[in-house]
């Protein structure tokens, strides 16, 4: 009975939260797909643990923990830069009035490496604070500040636009 109660709350809590984690995964790797794996393996990850995952008093918290490490431990391993493709064509999911900025966003947030990556996505997209980035990457608070500030000056020198010759001429 216990199992079955388990199971019952790790699927209702996986039903609920896989969207999140899947657009988490996403901005993380850039690939729909590979998101897709991510979660899958995250998801596999909690459910062996979810007896401790339980007694966590952020379980949402804990399992962005679960899927940053997931995605950071994969970065490393040489099986990821055996297979992956070079040149994957964008998934779009809905309408955007701004699809190219949206585009040039993700072009630039895929070019960072993965760590800098990491920490945009957990500070301005899960809205976590330095100490809590910190604390989800294992890292020091000091860390995240160098990581996030590379991260952004990168990206505003990717995102500005360069005036063109017609532009620059008087």
């Amino acid at each position: 009975m216990a199992e079955q109660a388990r199971d019952t709350e790790f699927t209702e809590y996986l039903a609920s939260r896989s969207g999140w984690l899947r657009r988490v995964a996403y901005l993380l790797c850039g690939d729909w797909h590979r998101a897709d794996d991510l979660v899958q393996e995250c998801a596999t990850k909690l459910y062996v643990n979810w007896s401790r995952a339980g007694r966590v008093e952020n379980l949402d918290g804990y399992a962005r923990r679960v899927l940053v490490n997931t995605f950071l431990s994969e970065q490393r391993s040489s099986w990821w830069r055996r297979t992956t493709r070079t040149a994957a064509p964008v998934d779009v999911a809905s309408v955007v009035a701004d699809l190219d900025a949206r585009l040039d966003l993700r072009q630039a947030l895929a070019a960072l490496p993965p760590k800098q990556r990491a920490t945009v996505v957990l500070r301005y997209y899960c809205d976590l604070t330095v100490d809590q980035t910190a604390d989800a990457m294992r890292c020091s608070s000091g860390n995240v500040k160098s990581q996030t500030s590379r991260a952004l000056a990168t990206l505003r020198t990717t995102l500005t636009p360069r005036p063109t010759t017609a532009e620059r001429t008087p």
